[in-house]
């Protein structure tokens, strides 16, 4: 069995069509979950770009990992699953975002590492879009591949990630510019200041980098309209991307024998809590999209979707054991397979650790951690020993801490416990 892995940037859960979203267009991917199936409660147990790589990359938590912002991971190659397929005889292959210290080009029997601009240079000097170069390099990839061997392919879109340093932030293609130009974004309903004063002060500042971004983007509601529709097109130009790809599988023939993931590295805040961007628990930044099309599938488990937790670091044994790979003893998280593939599912999960270090300073991006369940999540900010708790079941947008509530004392402590219990595991 091949595989092919579509990997988005900052692109949280619901921004799909098939999820609900009332504005964003993504016909093709709405129609891989139509034939596949999708997880509506997968998150990311670090919520950055580069950790988030890391661990979906290893099957590791950044405790185990090591990689703690943008550096290469700790983790043997071969513990990772395109070392583990390659020696097993895979074609291998990445293009796109690497974002873990310099790719390790000779670990692949193909690869191409650019992100950071939307607009790229050719070696001939002209320009390109990202996306565009992304789908172009996974078709060069297909194409050139021996077809005598199956392969894995990483497609890494830098789309829908900001370009940081542009002002304009979100930079589409010319021929998306009629795409939404109609339609009015509806705002978060905890995108207000009274939601970004009930954050904990060391968060409600005009430093925080969750804040500044926030100035950069959301900060009248012109700019939220504008930068929220550029922000849309180019998701829906990673869509037409991940198409094109797909297109290729099946002129080829290879459709029918391919595993293919669509996932993203972690959530983004479109201004609620008074922020932008991602790194906290909040449901906003660690949820994510995961669709997966398995050619094991039976035809009733096809448009179906599940609601079991999944996590990034579940993305690599799933890949290793559909590959009927060993996977190394070093993974941390679960072959997904038999949600999907067994008549009668099989215990799983119902909570999780979540981690995200210090960046820079506690002002810039201070440290969180959490302990989240569907029904309830206990968030602890190590750098100020801060607890909070919030019941999802009656507060989704996390706005009511009760963490010093007396009725809540009982869940704190249960929590509190478990919170430690599942952090020395991730370690």
């Amino acid at each position: 069995m091949s595989i092919l892995v579509l990997y988005a940037d900052d692109w949280r859960y619901d921004t799909l069509g098939v999820a609900g979203n009332p504005v964003v267009e993504t016909p093709v991917l709405d129609e891989l979950a139509s034939s596949g199936v999708r997880f509506t409660h997968n998150c990311v147990t670090t919520s950055i770009c580069g950790v988030s790589r890391a661990s979906l990359f290893t099957g590791q938590w950044m405790s185990r990992h090591g990689n703690r912002a943008f550096r290469p991971w700790k983790t043997a190659w071969n513990a990772t699953y395109p070392g583990a397929l390659r020696n097993s005889g895979y074609f291998v292959g990445h293009v796109g975002k690497w974002h873990n210290g310099n790719i390790p080009a000779g670990r692949f029997d193909f690869s191409r590492s650019y992100y950071g601009t939307h607009w790229v240079r050719q070696p001939g000097g002209q320009r390109v879009h990202v996306t565009q170069k992304n789908c172009d390099d996974a078709i060069e990839f297909l194409r050139a591949r021996p077809m005598s061997k199956p392969f894995c392919l990483t497609v890494a879109f830098f789309a829908p990630h900001a370009e940081d340093a542009n002002p304009a932030q979100y930079l589409p293609q010319p021929e998306s510019t009629e795409l939404y130009g109609r339609t009015s974004v509806p705002t978060p309903v905890n995108a207000t200041q009274e939601s970004f004063e009930r954050l904990p002060s060391f968060i409600a500042t005009a430093k925080n980098e969750g804040r500044v971004r926030w100035r950069w983007r959301f900060d009248t509601p012109a700019k939220y309209q504008a930068m929220m529709k550029n922000y849309y097109r180019l998701v829906s130009e990673v869509d037409a991307a991940c198409g094109r790809i797909l297109d290729e599988l099946d002129e080829q023939g290879a459709a029918s024998n391919t595993l293919v993931v669509f996932t993203t590295d972690n959530g983004y805040f479109h201004g609620e809590h008074g922020l932008a961007d991602k790194w906290y628990p909040h449901e906003e930044s660690i949820r994510v999209p995961l669709i997966i099309r398995d050619p094991r599938m039976s035809p009733r488990s096809r448009g179906t979707t599940t609601d079991e937790i999944t996590l990034n670091v579940d993305i690599a044994p799933t890949i290793l054991a559909a590959a009927q790979i060993d996977v190394p003893e070093s993974m941390q998280g679960a072959d997904i397979g038999p949600l999907y593939l067994d008549d009668i599912a099989p215990p799983w999960r119902e909570e999780f650790f979540y981690e995200h270090p210090t960046l820079k300073s506690t002002d810039f991006i201070p440290a969180s951690e959490a302990l989240v369940r569907k029904d309830w999540k206990y968030i602890y900010w190590p750098d100020f020993d801060r607890e909070q708790l919030f019941h999802l079941r009656t507060d989704p947008s996390e706005e009511s801490d009760v963490a010093a509530d007396p009725a809540s004392q009982a869940k704190l402590q249960e929590m509190r416990k478990r919170f430690s219990t599942l952090k020395a595991a991730a370690r």
